[in-house]
């Protein structure tokens, strides 16, 4: 079995529509960001809009092991589907609502949760049961860069409608984008409509895992490196707007650096893994927190122009979301294929954990002093302690020996 599976080809379809998913749902939450100063004209402030988008942050992260477990019990069809309705339900609802209450339940709650049941941590886990061990990394990198694809195109196309006909237009033409992600459910998990989890299979001793895997010095530092991660793209996504206007530059020039990083990522994704069946993965994880660390300090010192922006969200998008494939390759080296739902789920909890302190803390920092300096500081911080971090990591399977230990298969 073990060799017919090894010879078995890549899926491509199945890959290519679960690239075309996650480019439309991470698209939309990786441009939220453009709603930032049009929400806190309504009276809101910053502060408030921030805590939102940092809510959601923080609930797009809750969602992955949540809906990663019931894609296992239901089929992960019917999970996608109505995940990418929940999202529409949220920002369509977004515009409609008064109040810091209001914002947070359906920007910072429902379309988080929405976009979080068609996420990294469902498809990526589908398709590492359906690809070659050798090939999980490559794979995992191809649906990541649809991730990047779906922040190219549509952080341009909501700062041209926010432009053109307001942000409220804006919000309802994603919404209704959303809610069309539905149909590529089906093709992105190979599920028939109406498929539920393979009955054939029961499912897996989720509790024994969670005991294994927490237990690992290995998987712990994961989890405090990915922390780092989430802080510095949720920093960045929500607060580069604001950064590029205290520049005295142009709005276009906001979008078009996160448009900028969308698209460097699909080479960084691409690169790493491929890069990842070659080099271990913590070296490439150590490499990537040190390239954030240089990038950020470099943008410091540099003179603040629209080249110096594009040219810093180059840098950045070469390493955005590459810290994925090798994360997710890691814990399928760790912990087998069939816990990468799951597992790289949790890990994504820790990952929007940062990610919400990085949301929420720029915009108190900004408030408070009017100036992101010291956040750009704390993220620089956050990179170094990551790269140092993933050095312990030890790259060699554990749940084969708990087996042989409890008797489980």
């Amino acid at each position: 079995m073990t060799t017919a599976r090894a010879r078995a080809p890549i899926p491509w379809a199945v890959v290519g529509a679960g690239a075309a998913l996650i480019a439309v749902t991470t698209g939309m939450r990786q441009s939220l960001g453009l709603f930032l100063r049009p929400l806190a004209a309504t009276g809101l402030g910053i502060a408030t809009v921030s805590l939102a988008l940092a809510a959601a942050q923080f609930f797009w992260g809750l969602a992955q092991p949540t809906f990663g477990v019931l894609a296992e019990r239901v089929g992960a069809r019917r999970v996608i589907v109505g995940g990418g309705l929940l999202l529409a339900a949220g920002l369509a609802l977004t515009p409609l609502v008064t109040g810091p209450l209001g914002l947070f339940a359906t920007l910072g709650v429902v379309s988080a949760m929405g976009a979080g049941a068609a996420s990294f941590a469902i498809l990526i886990g589908a398709v590492a049961r359906r690809v070659p061990a050798e090939h999980h990394a490559l794979a995992s990198g191809f649906i990541n860069s649809g991730a990047s694809l779906g922040q190219f195109a549509i952080a341009p196309l909501a700062q041209v409608l926010i432009a053109w006909q307001g942000w409220q237009v804006a919000l309802w033409a994603l919404a209704a984008l959303a809610a069309a992600t539905t149909v590529l459910a089906g093709p992105a998990t190979g599920e028939a409509r109406g498929a539920a989890a393979a009955a054939a299979t029961p499912p897996p001793p989720l509790l024994d895992m969670f005991r294994t895997a927490f237990a690992d010095r290995s998987y712990w530092c994961l989890h405090a490196s990915f922390f780092s991660c989430g802080f510095h793209i949720a920093f960045l996504v929500t607060h580069l707007p604001n950064e590029v206007a205290l520049c005295g530059l142009p709005a276009g020039a906001a979008a078009t650096g996160l448009a900028i990083i969308g698209v460097l990522n699909v080479a960084g994704s691409l690169t790493f893994g491929w890069l990842g069946s070659r080099y271990r993965f913590k070296s490439l994880l150590g490499a990537l927190y040190c390239a954030r660390l240089l990038a950020v300090a470099a943008y410091l010192l540099a003179p603040k122009t629209i080249l110096t922006v594009y040219v810093f969200s180059a840098v950045l998008g070469f390493t955005w979301l590459a810290t994925v494939p090798a994360t997710a390759g890691l814990i399928g080296k760790l912990f087998g294929a069939r816990h990468v739902s799951t597992l790289l789920g949790m890990t994504l909890v820790t990952h929007q954990t940062g990610a919400f302190f990085g949301a929420w803390l720029g915009g108190v920092i900004m408030a408070r002093s009017g100036s992101y300096h010291d956040a750009w500081i704390i993220d620089m911080v956050l990179a170094a302690a990551a790269a140092v971090i993933n050095v312990p990591i030890r790259e060699r399977p554990v749940v084969r020996a708990v087996a042989v230990a409890t008797g489980r298969p």
